[in-house]
């Protein structure tokens, strides 16, 4: 009973510790949410996860990283959110959402339309935004400096697209602070060369992050878990050019004491040149060095695909919870499965109990 172990955290209880990592549709008309996420994010729920994450929900139409991305600077998202988190409570699984700024790396094409940036056509917008005026590589424009008052203004959309999604009935917040998006820019001295009180020092480039989460704490309950996504290194090749495993433990002790609960321990994403010894498991021991180092809950995610994995992973204390995203893609029902692999009795959906 280690991947199939409920987890509380505050007034929430996960039924297991397998959660749906946020994985982008690009299928989103101005921001809301339709069919297509319902089922999308209600199979994982039928499939017997015990978090199903939403994919990075934009907190400003200019922060997201498509023009198709789900958003939540609007009181009109919330209806259809709702109805989401209506269905997959009711299958016994809790959903939350992870708020999201793209920062530099906003309005590029979907993947399957080719890369780069979207021109005005197809929905792109100008300018970026970033902490410095350093684009993320050739591709992509170089982005307008934000000042003190742009993240006042993004600080203040951070909280207010968590005070709808309270409206919409998401129990977990997941800030999106990895992957080389807003929040992640500004940690990482790779694309934050500010001089003012938001660059410089370790603590500066901390700044934005930490305002996030207390004007967040502000309007979310103390009954609810709040996350942080992280990317834990960037895998910069000279390693200590970036942000760092060291810099993210230094962090992950700033956060824990203004309300964080949880560390999601990704890596990477803010430099297209990385040198990452990708391979199965490859992030579990940035998690489980956050775990131990800073005293506080993590998530391991990546390459993640097998049961026996998993449930090692819970097991051998390295992570509290595994997030799966392309193996759930494959198969909804993993958990269901996983479950029967390592003989735990865990209820299947009535309409399926069939196929048990």
């Amino acid at each position: 009973m280690y991947l199939f172990a409920p987890l509380q955290q505050r007034g929430v209880t996960l039924r297991n510790r397998v959660v749906v990592s946020p994985m982008c549709q690009y299928s989103s008309v101005d921001g809301f949410a339709d069919d297509w996420h319902l089922v999308h994010l209600g199979a994982f729920a039928t499939g017997g996860a015990g978090l199903v994450l939403s994919e990075a929900t934009a907190v400003t139409p200019e922060g997201r990283i498509s023009p198709q991305d789900l958003g939540l600077w609007s009181d009109a998202h919330v209806e259809m959110l709702a109805r989401i988190a209506r269905f997959v409570r009711a299958q016994g699984s809790v959903l939350g959402v992870q708020l999201s700024h793209a920062g530099r790396k906003a309005s590029t094409r979907r993947p399957w339309e080719g890369r780069g940036p979207a021109p005005p056509a197809e929905g792109g917008w100008s300018p970026v935004l970033g902490p410095s005026a350093i684009p993320f590589d050739e591709r992509h424009p170089t982005p307008a400096v934000l000042d003190e008052a742009g993240i006042a203004r993004i600080v203040r959309a951070f909280a207010d697209a968590a005070r709808r999604a309270l409206g919409a009935g998401m129990e977990v917040i997941e800030l999106h602070a990895a992957h080389g998006y807003l929040l992640h820019e500004f940690l990482s001295p790779l694309s934050n060369q500010r001089d003012d009180r938001y660059g410089g020092s370790r603590e500066n480039r901390m700044r934005l992050l930490i305002e996030v989460v207390r004007a967040v704490r502000e309007v979310w309950p103390e009954r609810l878990p709040l996350w942080v996504r992280v990317s834990a290194t960037d895998w910069a090749p000279d390693e200590d050019a970036g942000w760092t495993l060291d810099d993210t433990v230094a962090l992950a002790r700033c956060l824990a004491p203004l309300g964080t609960d949880l560390i999601d321990c990704s890596s990477g994403g803010n430099t297209a040149r990385f040198a990452a010894p990708v391979g199965p498991g490859y992030q579990v021991p940035l998690a489980a060095a956050v775990r131990r180092e800073a005293g506080i809950a993590t998530g391991a995610v990546g390459l993640i695909t097998s049961a026996q994995q998993a449930d090692t992973i819970v097991r051998s204390e390295q992570a509290d919870v595994v997030l799966l995203a392309r193996e759930l893609l494959r198969n909804p029902r993993w958990p269901l499965l996983a479950a029967r692999e390592l003989k735990q009795d865990v209820a299947w959906p009535v309409q399926y109990e069939r196929a048990r």
